[in-house]
């Protein structure tokens, strides 16, 4: 089980959402839907990761993190969890 952080964020289409810790990002038209599509696009990045022996964090500078450079667009920050199960072939 991994825990990360979520980052909601008010733009010109909708909602944007990202995961700092894993440079993961994704969209929506409510925060809810920004906010379940990004649990998904973090659970395949974290699977398609492991599947191919790459490394799956990869946090977001400090300089193009949205809670630094534009505060006012944050509209919450969350912690969410992801259990990705991992399959070992011989």
């Amino acid at each position: 089980m991994f825990t990360f952080t979520g980052i909601l964020i008010h733009d010109e289409q909708g909602y944007s959402s990202l995961c700092p810790e894993l440079d993961v990002a994704s969209m929506g038209a409510t925060p809810a839907e920004a906010a379940a599509n990004l649990l998904e696009a973090a659970t395949l990045h974290l699977e398609g990761a492991f599947e191919d022996g790459l490394p799956y964090l990869r946090p977001v500078p400090s300089e193009a993190d949205p809670r630094f450079v534009a505060p006012d667009t944050v509209v919450q920050v969350f912690r969410f969890k992801v259990d990705v199960a991992v399959h070992a072939y011989a």
